[in-house]
């Protein structure tokens, strides 16, 4: 008899998550989700690990938020990997962050293949470890005719260095004759990294933490923001699906009325 009621739980918990998918679905998806994935290092702390335990168990999360992520039909999602700054942390630390890629992308490209999920990166690819480098360069090879989901690692990457380059290159193209006039908004953001996607409408940072921690400051003008305590490791789809929920109860007006 318990056995029986343990499946209809289970089957009952499974159906009501079908039905709030479907709910979120039939209001609108944002489109794109930026996600500043903090907190492992405490979440390893709390039990007595090292950090880098939490980021092999924050990378698990990526995986199954990339999933619901996928399923939901969002377009695209931008997950804040490893930022310019990160490489002031102990050596051992970022030594193994950059061997994250490797492991990842190597069990979980096969599932991004299948599920017609595309690898794009922002950030400075060149300074990265040759290995770092070659696993990301062939996760983004083997997935580049994929048109579904685009997952975007931001790895090395920082937006103040992202607006600079962008200013820079501008001023390059003008001197060359490339651009004339005055430069629009839409003119310039075709020089920064994201050209290729639309900017987020909805930031998600974990831990508790409320700051931007210098991502995307161009492209999060008039996202929606959204803070939760929880930590990184311990996010899963539920959070997710909660803070599309909050997302959608917003009336995004853009500066006007």
């Amino acid at each position: 008899m318990y056995s029986i009621w343990k499946r209809f739980v289970k089957k009952d918990a499974s159906s009501d998550l079908t039905d709030r998918i479907q709910r979120i679905r039939e209001f609108g998806v944002p489109q794109h989700i930026a996600i500043i994935m903090d907190g492992n290092g405490r979440w390893a702390k709390k039990r007595a690990l090292p950090r880098v335990a939490g980021h092999h168990e924050g990378m698990k999360v990526v995986r199954k938020i990339t999933r619901m992520a996928n399923q939901l039909g969002v377009s695209a999602l931008t997950v804040y990997a490893f930022s310019t700054e990160n490489w002031k942390r102990p050596k051992t630390e970022v030594e193994y962050l950059m061997k994250l890629p490797e492991e990842f992308l190597g069990s979980f490209l096969p599932e991004l293949i299948r599920e017609n999920v595309r690898v794009e990166m922002i950030g400075d690819f060149t300074t990265l470890p040759a290995h770092t480098q070659r696993a990301v360069q062939k996760a983004i090879d083997d997935t580049k005719d994929n048109d579904g989901l685009v997952l975007n690692f931001a790895l090395n990457y920082g937006s103040r260095a992202e607006i600079v380059k962008g200013v820079n290159n501008v001023l390059k193209d003008a001197q060359k004759g490339i651009l004339k006039g005055d430069i629009s908004e839409d003119v310039f953001s075709r020089y920064l990294m994201t050209s290729t996607l639309p900017d987020p409408d909805l930031l998600i940072r974990t831990s508790g933490e409320i700051r931007l921690s210098n991502f995307m400051l161009w492209q999060l003008a008039y996202t929606e923001l959204w803070f939760t305590e929880v930590l990184w490791p311990d996010f899963n789809e539920t959070h997710l699906l909660e803070a599309i929920e909050v997302y959608q109860k917003r009336a995004r007006r853009y500066g006007g009325v």
